[in-house]
């Protein structure tokens, strides 16, 4: 039923007419173009944002708090609204909130560059944000609707790429940028870099993205308001004091934490009464009862709580330790960019043969080239560590090409088409949670460090991000060696299901 779903809907494009029934459209690779270049343009502000912080710094004066959200406030929108964004698209149409958001996006990106103060700045990448939000779960869950079986693990391996490939040109472009319109001004072009994109994929995304076939007018409390206000206050009450962990000193902010399990207790709590009177919640908690979706979510948390932090203190470590330029400081940090993005695309094809083990080498991989780069600094001390790192990064990069695309897309594989954007949103969400947790866990120890010198504050910081991702990995064994010993009767290589089973 789920895939004669997704074949229908990938046959329903807008104006055009549609595909026999039970035939994908063979115009689904170009809508999934659409898709990657959205993707492509929301994850590059992030990266390209990373090395424009010291020039936004001498051209707004601005202080390091309003840095610190220029960084955090992003994530944080990003994070609040992914779920109900999801679940916006399943309901009211998944192109007619990825345009949305995407029209919203650009629009945020002038106002970026535009930006006059500081303040003016934090505000307009707080709706950049949101905007990413009510992007990125339609990615997702389009892939769902318009690919099954193999052809759905090479369309996520492709996304993975974008996201490699994403990582690597943001640093590049942006200390090339920056270098060409001077520290002052340079920085705006990071943000006005975006118009060219966003025009461009608004046209193609309304030509050539397909309907949603269970998608209508919708009320209010068809998308669970008090739900929403629950989980929104319960995400944000947790992240506040991961993202504000520099900012707000002594320990009263850890108090939080209790706040925001009580709120997302309640949430639970509510969203498992809609399930009994049949009402529609904004999550599905019946996707947890899914071993594949639950074990996935937990994994990509906890390595996201290492990966993200890896960059967060090498650019803190070259460019404010070593007094590399942003230029200089995005070249040393390419090789894993590179390396995710040579990884991601074979990853998407053999993840449908390998299943869960695939992921589990590949957080070996990482954790090999983790260690080395740390090696590395001490080898080669000095201002030619960018080379000497240059390796280690590039094994690690290949990993990383093998854990996040092969992931989401064993996560997603028995999860409905129906409900696709809000499990892919829930998905997500686990990824911003685990970034914020931790940049402020890495970087508390990076800085509490640095009275040692710069090196040993980087290796400090690597061990805490390794120790992370050892965590994610001991959670990929447990799947695996616990769906060998509960499936002795299932044949040894895994299959994408291309239906959404629950059960």
């Amino acid at each position: 039923m789920a895939e004669s779903a997704a074949h229908r809907g990938a046959a329903g494009w807008g104006d055009h007419s549609a595909a026999s029934p039970g035939t994908p459209d063979p115009r689904r690779w170009q809508a999934l173009t659409v898709c990657l270049i959205a993707g492509f343009m929301t994850l590059l502000d992030v990266s390209i944002v990373n090395v424009a912080l010291p020039s936004i710094r001498e051209g707004l004066h601005t202080p390091e708090s309003d840095l610190q959200w220029v960084l955090s406030g992003y994530a944080l929108a990003f994070g609040l609204f992914l779920i109900p964004a999801g679940r916006l698209g399943d309901a009211r149409g998944r192109r007619v909130v990825f345009m949305a958001g995407l029209s919203l996006f650009t629009l945020a990106s002038a106002a970026c560059g535009a930006s006059q103060s500081s303040l003016w700045l934090v505000v307009a990448r707080l709706v950049q944000g949101l905007a990413g939000a009510m992007i990125s779960p339609q990615i997702s869950a389009l892939i769902q609707q318009m690919f099954s079986g193999q052809e759905r693990g090479r369309a996520f391996g492709m996304f993975g790429t974008v996201v490699g490939i994403s990582t690597a040109v943001g640093p590049l472009s942006g200390g090339l940028l920056i270098q060409a319109a001077g520290a002052e001004e340079g920085w705006r072009w990071v943000f006005y870099v975006n118009l060219p994109l966003g025009v461009v994929c608004l046209l193609l995304a309304r030509r050539l993205l397909p309907d949603t076939p269970a998608a209508g007018r919708v009320r209010l409390r068809d998308l669970d308001p008090l739900g929403v206000l629950l989980l929104g206050a319960g995400v944000l009450t947790l992240l506040l004091p991961f993202v504000q962990a520099q900012q707000w000193p002594g320990d009263r902010k850890w108090l939080l934490i209790p706040v925001a399990a009580a709120l997302l207790a309640a949430f639970i709590g509510w969203e498992s009464r809609c399930g009994r009177r049949g009402t529609q919640p904004v999550v599905d908690l019946s996707l947890f009862r899914v071993r594949s979706y639950w074990l996935g979510c937990l994994l990509i948390l906890l390595y996201f709580c290492g990966f993200t932090a890896i960059f967060f203190i090498t650019t803190l470590y070259l460019q404010n330790g070593l007094h590399y330029s942003a230029l200089q400081a995005g070249i040393a940090m390419t090789p894993f960019a590179l390396g995710s993005a040579v990884a991601a695309g074979p990853g998407g094809r053999w993840v449908g043969r390998l299943g869960r083990p695939l992921v589990v080498a590949g957080l070996i991989t990482v954790v090999v080239g983790l260690v080395g780069t740390a090696f590395a600094v001490h080898l080669v001390p000095g201002r030619g560590v960018g080379w000497a790192m240059a390796a280690p990064l590039l094994l690690a990069g290949l990993g990383s090409g093998l854990v996040i695309s092969p992931n989401q897309a064993l996560t997603l594989s028995e999860v409905p088409v129906a409900t696709a954007g809000s499990a892919g949103g829930t998905l997500q969400t686990g990824q911003r949670v685990g970034s914020a947790i931790g940049i402020a866990a890495v970087g508390s120890v990076f800085f509490a460090q640095l009275g040692a010198g710069w090196a040993t504050a980087y290796d400090h910081g690597l061990i805490i991000a390794v120790a992370f991702i050892m965590a994610a990995l001991i959670i990929g064994l447990a799947d695996v060696f616990g769906d060998r010993r509960g499936r002795s009767r299932a044949p040894r290589s895994v299959r994408i299901p291309s239906a959404g089973r629950t059960s």
